[in-house]
């Protein structure tokens, strides 16, 4: 039987009454058990027995006085256990029996069979659940361990996001840390697909533009600029980045600033709309989205559909 470590009652009690008709004698009840691997141990009090005193004793005793013991046994008892059950179910030659006790035996030999199949069948069910419910765990472990990480990573983000407030003496490194920092957390939650790069001329290695990173946002390309500036963005800043986005067919733009856009630029973005999806954000969405540990994705997504359905570019969302 599939990994049965002991005997239950019902398929140890066919055991005891099936075996001694399989057998002719005591002596070949002791054999058939031996020769199932049963240790001498479990098998010297009722072989001495049949030696000194045969009448003592008859063979569903020895039967029952042996496989108690093997069932007792741990792991030691489980080969016996497994071979005494395999040489019943798969006995075939009735002829060794006596005529009286053929019949008989042929029906315990079915029924035994019977069993063991239910039995079987029933520890591969529960096998089956066992191991269903441990690739269940496993998931859940992998993907609490998963979300661990990536809480870890958006953390480790936001500490670098915050000491970029401390550097008013250094706004050039500032501006260029913010990039990275962002890109970071874009990288954090799955969605970006490139940082900082330049497009030069093939001829002269001119640089002909720079994007401060690209990330995948519902299936479309986004164009992501970033300026830490101490003055609202205004057309001077903006223009470029609204260029870059209509020389590709099938970009969308989203700009980040740290203190929000002239009126101009809120303008334009919103008769950009009516070609390009592009939408404006502040670095306070993104510093409050950080303290309550929000969702960075739903909220970029919040703020395209304002920009799509409302038409609306500078959607800002702060809780």
């Amino acid at each position: 039987m599939a990994e049965h470590f002991h005997y239950p009652p019902e398929v140890f009690n066919l055991l005891v009454d099936t075996i001694p008709l399989l057998c002719r004698s005591k002596q070949d009840v002791v054999l058939f058990l031996q020769g199932a691997g049963v240790a001498q141990d479990d098998l010297a009090e009722v072989s001495r027995t049949v030696r000194t005193d045969r009448s003592a004793i008859n063979k569903y005793e020895i039967v029952r006085n042996v496989l108690t013991k093997v069932n007792a046994r741990g792991d030691s008892g489980l080969r016996p256990r497994r071979e005494i059950i395999k040489r019943v179910t798969e006995f075939d030659n009735f002829d060794t029996c006596w005529d009286s006790d053929r019949l008989k035996a042929k029906g315990l030999v079915s029924e035994l069979s019977k069993t063991v199949n239910v039995k079987d069948s029933f520890t591969r069910m529960k096998q089956e659940r066992d191991a269903e419910r441990e690739q269940v765990l496993a998931r859940q472990r992998d993907e609490q361990a998963a979300a661990a990480a990536k809480r870890a990573r958006i953390e480790g983000v936001s500490k670098r996001l915050f000491s970029l407030f401390a550097m008013d003496d250094k706004p050039q490194a500032r501006g260029k840390l913010l990039e990275v920092v962002l890109n970071d957390l874009f990288k954090a939650y799955g969605i970006h697909i490139r940082e900082d790069f330049r497009r030069k001329d093939p001829d002269s290695g001119t640089v002909l533009e720079q994007i401060d990173g690209v990330i995948e946002l519902d299936g479309a390309i986004h164009l992501v600029e970033m300026k830490w500036l101490n003055a609202p963005v205004g057309m001077g800043e903006f223009s470029p980045h609204l260029s870059r986005l209509f020389m590709r067919a099938n970009a969308h733009g989203i700009f980040i600033a740290t203190n929000g856009y002239t009126e101009s630029v809120v303008t334009e973005c919103k008769n950009a709309l009516n070609l390009k999806t592009i939408f404006l954000c502040s670095l306070q969405e993104f510093v409050m989205l950080l303290q309550r540990q929000g969702d960075l994705v739903a909220l970029l997504k919040k703020k395209s559909q304002a920009a799509i359905v409302d038409k609306n570019p500078f959607f800002e969302i702060l809780a």
